[in-house]
């Protein structure tokens, strides 16, 4: 059994040891492990910004439309004739009384001559018989003839009154007949493509309509004599053109687009119609900007079929951008929202609780925000709750973002150097203006 001093001796020699080794331990954490550097927080996600602002936005409803011409006329001949000759070249813009064509007016000359001559001799003849039955009052009244006599040469007097009137009105319809040979542009607007050549005979509608029925009518089975054979604009003389149009004229200017919104749309487009026209922009299939016009027609009922009521807006077109029948992308510019906060569309994130953006705080973290987007048009998203003007927002790269993540703000490809990735991705001013022209 050990000694009290041997017990001791090993008490002592365990404690060194403890020592020895606490001494060794604290030497190898001081050496290896105090001197260790902490692990390096996680990179920065790279990503492109813009700063919301406040502007005016229209509220907008799209639609599909229909160019239409206020005035389409057909230039018809009123006499029949050949054609002589040709004002105007296919395509041209003409103006209201400019004339067109001629017919061949010699006949027409010919027919007022006839007529004033038929005017003048019946005029001489009246004047005798005027003369006649004064003459023919007097003696009666000396009993130099009978009284019957008289009255008989009054009843002359009217007949050739009469006579006069007719040849009157026969001189006034040559003399229109004469005029019908110039024919003239009943509208200011473009013509297109003629249909007759020189040489070409033509007709009234009503005259065509009757040698039709006349033609048909005919028992043997060839044209018969006198029928027209010839198609209208292929220029060769002699040929007839029937009742074809001679050409088309199209009113330019102005001009509108037809163009049918939802039938809930109607009660805004009233109340704010009623403030004032409302604006109406046209485009492209590809989004160009081709006119701005006003409303100038509500429809006064739903289409039942669609559930959609038409309304036609009114454009100037004084640079002719807009052709008739042409379909075109109309944007209605229902009211402007004054000062309404906004940001690039593809700001806004959709998730599981509704739309979303991350914004960037001062220590360049991200925090993920709930919004409300009253629209989304132009490619520009109108905040309704959520986010005030002047935050930054992240518009690429979210996927890689959460709640506290730190962010480093890259400038977009598109920016030429020396401008912000703000100045860069922010929706400029005046595509929220060109939205609402």
């Amino acid at each position: 059994m050990p000694s009290a001093a041997e017990r001791a001796y090993a008490r002592l020699a365990i404690a060194g040891a403890v020592v020895v080794v606490g001494l060794l331990g604290w030497w190898i954490y001081v050496r290896f492990i105090a001197r260790k550097p902490p692990p390096p927080p996680p990179p920065a996600v790279p990503v492109t910004a813009v700063v919301a602002t406040a502007r005016d936005v229209p509220a907008l409803v799209p639609a599909l439309g229909t160019v239409l011409s206020m005035d389409v006329v057909e230039v018809m001949p009123e006499v029949t004739g050949r054609i002589t000759r040709i004002y105007f070249k296919q395509g041209q813009e003409v103006e209201a009384g400019q004339k067109l064509f001629e017919i061949d007016p010699r006949p027409y000359q010919a027919a007022l001559e006839q007529a004033q001559g038929q005017l003048a001799r019946d005029r001489a003849s009246l004047a005798e018989a005027v003369m006649d039955l004064a003459r023919y009052r007097k003696l009666a009244s000396q009993n130099s003839i009978q009284r019957q006599t008289a009255e008989d040469q009054a009843y002359v007097v009217g007949q050739d009154r009469g006579t006069v009137a007719l040849d009157q009105g026969n001189v006034a319809a040559a003399r229109v007949n004469l005029d019908y040979c110039q024919i003239t542009s009943p509208v200011t607007g473009r013509t297109g493509v003629i249909q007759v050549g020189l040489g070409n005979f033509v007709q009234p509608a009503s005259a065509a309509a009757q040698a039709a029925s006349t033609n048909s009518s005919s028992s043997n089975g060839g044209s018969p004599a006198g029928s027209s054979s010839g198609t209208a604009g292929s220029g060769s003389g002699g040929s007839a053109s029937g009742s074809t149009a001679l050409v088309a004229v199209t009113q330019m200017e102005p001009i509108f687009v037809s163009f049918n919104v939802p039938e809930n749309q109607l009660a805004t487009v009233l109340e704010n119609q009623a403030k004032g026209p409302l604006t109406v922009a046209a485009y492209t299939a590809g989004g160009q900007l081709l006119a701005t016009g006003t409303l100038s027609l509500i429809n006064n009922q739903v289409d039942t079929t669609t559930g959609t009521i038409l309304l036609e807006a009114t454009f100037a077109n004084r640079q002719q951008r807009l052709w008739p029948n042409q379909f075109v992308s109309v944007e209605l510019t229902e009211f402007v929202r004054k000062s309404a906060v906004t940001v690039p569309a593809v700001a806004a994130m959709t998730g599981p609780d509704g739309e979303y953006v991350y914004v960037i705080g001062s220590d360049h973290k991200v925090k993920r925000v709930p919004v409300t987007v009253d629209s989304n048009q132009q490619g520009i998203a109108v905040i309704g709750k959520g986010l005030t003007a002047g935050e930054e927002v992240v518009t690429n790269g979210q996927y890689r973002l959460d709640d506290e993540t730190l962010v480093s703000i890259q400038q977009p490809a598109s920016a030429t150097p020396g401008q912000s990735s703000a100045a860069v991705s922010a929706p400029s001013a005046s595509t929220g203006a060109a939205a609402g022209q």
